[in-house]
């Protein structure tokens, strides 16, 4: 791989500052990480800052992540101590799951409140997760509308603004939070496959190779008809099956817009349905 990719703007540290700043106003935490790396996605900083409110895990782009891994990764997850949830931000239900599992985790304190003599009143939720995790998505699928800015890229979300979900559920949203020290620079690739990492901070080839990687090891059908590849093409080296898929496409010599092409066909689903994170990450990471 090439340079490391520099990932930590300086919106980056006002975002985690105004969490630290609202998570006391909140009952619970929700943390949306993408299917497609629901490990990697995680974000250190929300756990550290978050230690003491309840919290549930949102794997959102279900519909593009591997179902098997999915579940697996909800196992996992319930096996250490965090309710975990997936979903497909754009289908109907995605609302009233999120809602009532929030309502189940936070019921001894609702239950608690009520036994005071407490009116009942809507729980309030924060929503963090890294950029362009399709959190403004699931916001507007939550409160039945546009009203959090949605986009295609990182960084939509600018400033935190409250919304109302229900008589039952208030959500606070913040920018999307990346964290200063990724553990490796794998995680930092998957994040800039899926999305992430804006674009303009990494180089599309290296990203490309990583890509090619994957899919030659787990989507080789998917990979080979998407680009009209034959057996001896997978044999290639990673390099040279990107210059071959550069040929292939029509794009001559121009490996860079090739590259490109490669990361967009990933996240749009044009080479199947993926997790880059496998549960052999795990034992590495327990062995480690």
């Amino acid at each position: 791989m090439g340079v490391n990719i520099q990932w930590f703007p300086g919106h980056m540290a006002k975002a985690i500052r105004q969490f630290e700043e609202n998570v006391h106003l909140v009952d619970i935490i929700f943390e949306l990480i993408d299917a497609r790396a629901p490990f990697s996605s995680m974000n250190p900083e929300v756990a550290r800052i978050g230690v003491d409110k309840p919290h549930l895990l949102i794997l959102t782009k279900a519909d593009l992540a591997d179902p098997n891994l999915t579940k697996q990764w909800i196992d996992y997850f319930d096996h250490h101590g965090y309710t975990a949830i997936a979903v497909d931000s754009k289908q109907n239900g995605a609302n009233k799951l999120v809602t009532q599992t929030a309502l189940n985790i936070l019921k001894p304190k609702l239950t608690a409140e009520q036994a005071k003599g407490m009116k009942p009143r809507p729980i309030k939720a924060i929503c963090v997760g890294v950029p362009n995790v399709g959190k403004s998505t699931l916001l507007n699928r939550l409160v039945k509308k546009r009203a959090a800015q949605v986009g295609n890229r990182p960084g939509v979300t600018k400033g935190q603004q409250w919304l109302r979900s229900s008589k039952q559920l208030e959500l606070l949203d913040t920018p999307g939070i990346l964290w200063p020290k990724f553990q490796n620079q794998a995680i930092a690739n998957k994040l800039a496959l899926t999305g992430a990492i804006k674009d303009n901070l990494y180089a599309s080839d290296d990203i490309a190779l990583f890509a090619l990687d994957y899919f030659r090891t787990h989507r080789s059908k998917e990979l080979m008809a998407r680009y009209h590849l034959s057996d001896a093409d997978l044999e290639l080296s990673t390099v040279d099956l990107l210059l071959q898929i550069t040929k292939k496409i029509g794009m001559k010599d121009d490996y860079d817009r090739a590259s490109v092409r490669i990361i967009q066909d990933a996240r749009k689903n044009k080479l199947g349905r993926f997790t880059l994170d496998s549960m052999d990450l795990i034992k590495n990471d327990e062995d480690n």
